[in-house]
């Protein structure tokens, strides 16, 4: 790359990094790298953070992240990631709905009941 293209890149940067024209083009080499290789994480983190999503959501109803999914393969809803991890955030009905179909789609999903909550420490003894 040329001077002018470097220091166009190099804008921004602190020290000498800037208008040094050693230290701007390797700067500049490593900032490419990085942007490459983060461009790639991106989308890693965020399918990660669409599975958390999802999981939340559907553990308030009482199925675990696999078989929900399981029970959606199952009844063929090919909705993405991204799009159930937006519909378990801003409707919630709808998302019930999504998880009620699992359940019956997949037996491993049945309801667990709630019991009535454990006593602990001084509770017992009332």
């Amino acid at each position: 790359m040329n001077k002018k293209k470097i220091f166009k890149l190099a804008k921004g940067f602190r020290g000498r990094a800037k208008n040094c024209i050693r230290i701007a083009r390797e700067r500049v080499e490593k900032a490419l790298q990085y942007s490459y290789r983060d461009r790639r994480t991106k989308k890693r983190d965020m399918r990660s953070l669409w599975i958390e999503r999802i999981n939340a959501g559907s553990r308030l109803h009482g199925v675990n992240y696999g078989n929900f999914m399981h029970g959606l393969i199952k009844e063929n809803i090919q909705l993405n990631r991204k799009v159930l991890s937006e519909i378990s955030m801003h409707e919630p009905y709808s998302f019930k709905a999504l998880v009620d179909v699992s359940r019956q789609a997949f037996p491993g999903n049945k309801k667990i009941a709630e019991a009535a909550p454990k006593k602990q420490g001084l509770q017992l003894l009332l």
